[in-house]
């Protein structure tokens, strides 16, 4: 089975605190209002890579990793919001901060196609159905889980696996309709590990696009395509 170019990783945790989780919707304020701000910066920053990408059949390396790590930081904020974490995300975009959320990016492609990417709007329709019908499975998982959280302080593995994959497929959405890979996101339950782009340079560990060596320890993906 090939790889997936974008993973989605996420850390198991049983305990939690069960005021923290009590407390979720007003603790998730400030995340909210930088993630307003992210999400019209991306909104702009996907135009543009649409137009340039039409044109030139390239991804220029600075936007890639900008959308890139703007992917990654918003998957931060909706794991925290949505219960599937307890840390608090950190505001920047630096990948190097330990957090138990992570997504990892294969890097930008040596040539892209003009065609699929002047009709990704039409073809991310399908996924934006998938999502809709998510998004009510992520709300109504996400408030058993906040009830189960503060009366027992602890996650149970089936609520965290179903949180995991609704946000590992909606992430994995968002990283195609921003042109971050060509290949359509998988409604799968199967691992797998990045591997790594023909241009060396898209290798970067300052971007967070790239593939991690085959001796790398793997995060716990609660059996999801990674």
């Amino acid at each position: 089975m090939s790889a997936y170019p974008v993973t989605y990783e996420a850390d198991y945790v049983e305990k939690r605190n069960r005021l923290s989780v009590f407390f979720r919707l007003v603790l998730v304020i400030p995340h909210a209002i930088v993630a307003y701000l992210v999400i019209i910066g991306v909104f702009f920053t996907g135009i543009a890579a649409w137009f340039v990408v039409v044109a030139t059949a390239r991804y220029p390396q600075g936007l890639y990793d900008f959308n890139a790590k703007a992917t990654r930081w918003l998957a931060r904020y909706y794991a925290y919001a949505y219960l599937e974490v307890d840390k608090f995300p950190p505001l920047g975009f630096d990948d190097s901060v330990a957090y138990p959320v992570n997504m990892r990016f294969a890097g930008p492609l040596p040539q892209y196609s003009r065609l699929k990417a002047f009709f990704r709007f039409l073809l991310i329709i399908p996924a934006v159905i998938i999502l809709y019908a998510l998004s009510i499975v992520l709300f109504f998982c996400t408030l058993a889980a906040w009830f189960v959280a503060v009366i027992t302080g602890k996650m149970p593995r089936g609520l965290h696996d179903a949180l995991d994959f609704c946000l590992a497929y909606t992430f994995k959405a968002c990283a195609y309709c921003l042109l971050l890979t060509e290949t359509y996101p998988p409604f799968t339950n199967e691992s797998a590990t990045l591997e790594p782009v023909d241009r060396p340079e898209a290798l970067s560990a300052t971007s967070g696009a790239f593939a991690p060596p085959a001796s790398a320890p793997v995060r716990d993906r609660s059996g999801l395509e990674g």
